[in-house]
Formats: structure tokens, C-alpha cells, sequence
């Protein structure tokens, strides 16, 4: 196999996806096609660098590519996780019994409407369980996310990406390298 063959990693999304210039929402550039294949080449928070086949490069929404899959581990290695769904569950539990004690402490009068709602505000819970499928919020990366039972992965995110927090001095600063 030729070791300059284009290997995608991912695809946009189905409606396409918008792109940046650089990792900054105020440099928006040309959008990709739907389903357009891409090799994500680098990571900055929320933003993801990727390279198209023709060799344009450019920064994307990384919470919104989707991924492909990897050949299958070999046959005596274990099966590989993107990510444990554990921690998320655990807080949505911890979220859903801070909102139950408010909600308790509203219904019993020991609290009233004003302190139940600013004691709830900016509280937020999300979780579907459907047989071995789990979709739950993950407040921490303000995104959604999809579990079969074998993997994390994100579902959908709840707003645009963050800003990159600025590169250290003398750090690489990654170019286009080609045009659409």
C-alpha cells in the first residue's frame, strides 16, 4: 500500500459542515461537501484540524465529525473502547439527586419557588436508556452522547466551538496547504 495514500479518519456530518480558516469562529471559510471524507491531523479543545483528499487543510466543529471504523483489533487482542460511559452516568446520578433534594425541599415548604429556581439554574440532566443504548448529556463538553454498551462516542453538541485557548510562544502554527 502506497505510504502517501489519502486514509480518512472521519466524515462530516450528512448536512455538511462549516470551516474556519483557523481555529477562530470569526474566520469562517468554505463548508464541506456531506459525508466529505477527511483525516483529522489535529486537535485544539472543541476545533479540529483535517486534511481532504485534495490536500486542503482546514479547522472544523471536531465534536461534530463523524467517525469511521478501524479495522477490527486482531483476533487475541481485547476489544478497543473509545471511551467509558461510567463517568458520564455517574453525573447524571449526581445531577438528577441534586435536582430530586430541590424539588423535595420545594414540595415539603422548606424552600420556596425563588430559591428552588436559583439553586437549579444552570443544572442539566439528560438521559435515555433504550435496552443496551444509552444516550446521555455530558455537561462538561456541553455535547450529547451515544453508548451501545461497547463504546462512548458524541452524539451532538449543544453550541459552537470554544475558542482555542492561544499557543504557547514559538509553538507550530499549522498552514492551509492547498485550496478546495
Amino acid at each position: 500500500m502506497d505510504e502517501f495514500e489519502f486514509r480518512p479518519t472521519h466524515v462530516a456530518p450528512p448536512g455538511g459542515m462549516a470551516t474556519w480558516a483557523a481555529p477562530d469562529p470569526g474566520r469562517p471559510s468554505t463548508p464541506l461537501d456531506p459525508l466529505l471524507p477527511v483525516r483529522l491531523i489535529g486537535r485544539q479543545g472543541d476545533w479540529g484540524q483535517v486534511l481532504c483528499s485534495n490536500g486542503w487543510s482546514t479547522w472544523v466543529d471536531g465534536r461534530l465529525l463523524v467517525s469511521l471504523p478501524e479495522a477490527p483489533p486482531g483476533a487475541l487482542g481485547p476489544a478497543a473502547r473509545t471511551a467509558d460511559p461510567r463517568p458520564a452516568l455517574a453525573e447524571a446520578e449526581g445531577a438528577l439527586a441534586r435536582y430530586r433534594s430541590l424539588l423535595e425541599d420545594l414540595a415539603a415548604g422548606s424552600s420556596d419557588l425563588e430559591t428552588f429556581r436559583d439553586r437549579s439554574r444552570g443544572l442539566r440532566i439528560g438521559l435515555v436508556i433504550d435496552g443496551e443504548e444509552l444516550w446521555v448529556f455530558d455537561p462538561v463538553h456541553d455535547r450529547w452522547c451515544y453508548c451501545d454498551g461497547l463504546q462512548l462516542q458524541t452524539y451532538a453538541v449543544a453550541g459552537r466551538p470554544r475558542a482555542a485557548p492561544p499557543a504557547p510562544p514559538g509553538a507550530y502554527e499549522p498552514t492551509r496547504t492547498g485550496e478546495p
